[in-house]
């Protein structure tokens, strides 16, 4: 199981993420749907996520600076960075996304990704660099 923080601008992609992540067993410890509200959202979190899955296009500030942005905060978090723009993947990857997965998606692509950092959490407290995909 992971906590899981969702930003994306689309409040339905957070009903769906929500109702598939918590059925698979995960918990989802916030919702943000721009990048501005996003950060100070973050900033405020008692217990940091340990998954954040994260759009591009939003108001305010967009997914590559957000990333930037929550990283400067703690450089552990890992970002699944979801955006239906592939021309953004190198940027969202070189900003400090751990992986890139372009919608439409299969929602197993994003299971079986929340999964993995899961367990590369569990075998070890510290920090695990990313796998670019």
């Amino acid at each position: 199981m992971a906590r899981i923080f969702i930003v994306d601008d689309e409040p339905t992609l957070h009903e769906l993420y929500g109702e598939i992540l918590g059925f698979s067993g995960h918990e989802i410890v916030a919702n943000a749907y721009n990048g501005d509200e996003a950060v100070e959202i973050f900033k405020g979190m008692d217990e940091p996520p340990e998954v954040i899955i994260m759009d591009h296009r939003m108001p305010n500030k967009d997914g590559v600076e957000t990333t930037k942005e929550i990283l400067k905060i703690n450089p552990k978090i890992k970002i699944i960075f979801a955006s239906a723009d592939t021309s953004v993947k190198d940027a969202a990857l070189k900003s400090g996304a751990c992986f890139f997965l372009s919608k439409p998606f299969a929602m197993t692509d994003l299971l079986n990704e929340i999964e993995e950092m899961a367990a590369e959490k569990k075998r070890t407290e510290d920090h695990i660099p990313c796998r670019f995909g």
